[in-house]
């Protein structure tokens, strides 16, 4: 397991944890009441730093490289029998974005989500999670797909933001983006988005027009990074933990401005800690807005899903 600078005192403590088991494995020192001392002042300490995380801290805590990633969550709430499908059927599959059919239950859905990898050949084989064009394409051909068949779209988002190389915005990254918009503003299946990790700018937006916005309470939802912000503000990374306090990123923001509709609180260590734990989570979430919107008739939800998103940034004075 790796440890972020925040997390250095808890992992001081499970060392010793550890220590303490090994000593009293061959039974010759009764360590009992030590290692039951050291789990509660790791419970103690758990709390008392992942309850008081900055905005800053929860950015760093949605990079965690051992965070799940879409396909963890996917092969997670599916049990195993996800059918990934593949290409924009233009220019080529896109491997930052995946998608295809998965059962949550006995409830057939479409998977949708940006995928990033865990060492440098995965990273570069996935585009670090940043898709290009053809990738939102595909992920509306799987939208639309899913809507002839009359299944719910699951989109899960972690991304940096889309690809912004000079050969995406040729393809019409903006473009994309822009048609995504508008076909999930008016597609006729029930859309549930969870915000997994990061979720950045245009990149995010392009999979997260839905009925119910989920966020798990350690990922972050702007326009902008805190990094670049501060790139473009100051001219510097320096200020990147200002930056992220001012662009209110967290879960407890977005839902506080509206923007994001429930969070789904993470086992207090994280999701990168206790995976399992966080899949159970997310997939009674994900369960419970699906029957939500089951017997609501399509125009209802067309409807309300525009005036969902109209109704945002509006300001009464």
């Amino acid at each position: 397991m790796e440890y972020l600078t925040f997390e250095k005192p808890i992992e001081e403590l499970i060392i010793k944890l550890e220590k303490a088991k090994e000593l009293g494995a061959d039974g010759a020192v009764d360590v009992s009441k030590t290692i039951s001392d050291i789990a509660s002042q790791i419970q103690a300490t758990r709390k008392e730093i992942y309850e008081n995380l900055s905005p800053w801290e929860k950015v760093q805590l949605s990079r965690h490289p051992q965070r799940p990633y879409t396909l963890d969550y996917i092969e997670a709430l599916s049990a195993g029998d996800f059918i990934e499908l593949h290409g924009d059927r233009g220019v080529k599959d896109d491997k930052a974005m995946v998608g295809g059919w998965g059962t949550i239950g006995k409830q057939s859905v479409m998977f949708i989500g940006q995928q990033k990898g865990r060492n440098t050949k995965q990273r570069q084989f996935r585009n670090f999670g940043m898709a290009n064009p053809e990738g939102y394409r595909k992920a509306l051909r799987l939208m639309k797909m899913a809507e002839k068949f009359g299944k719910p779209v699951v989109c899960l988002i972690d991304t940096p933001g889309a690809f912004p190389g000079l050969e995406a915005e040729e393809r019409g990254q903006g473009e994309a983006i822009a048609r995504n918009i508008l076909e999930m503003t008016t597609l006729k299946v029930p859309i549930i988005v969870v915000i997994i990790g990061e979720g950045a700018s245009g990149g995010a937006l392009g999979i997260g027009v839905g009925d119910k916005i989920l966020m798990l309470n350690n990922a972050w939802y702007s326009v902008i990074s805190p990094e670049n912000c501060s790139t473009i503000l100051w001219r510097s990374w320096d200020y990147k933990e200002i930056a992220a306090d001012a662009l209110k990123l967290t879960a407890n923001d977005m839902q506080g401005l509206g923007l994001v509709d429930e969070i789904i609180k993470e086992p207090l260590g994280g999701a990168h800690t206790f995976p399992e734990e966080t899949y159970k989570k997310v997939k009674k979430a994900i369960t419970k807005a699906i029957l939500e919107f089951s017997s609501v008739d399509k125009e209802t939800l067309v409807n309300n899903r525009m005036e969902k998103f109209c109704n945002m940034g509006m300001v009464k004075e």
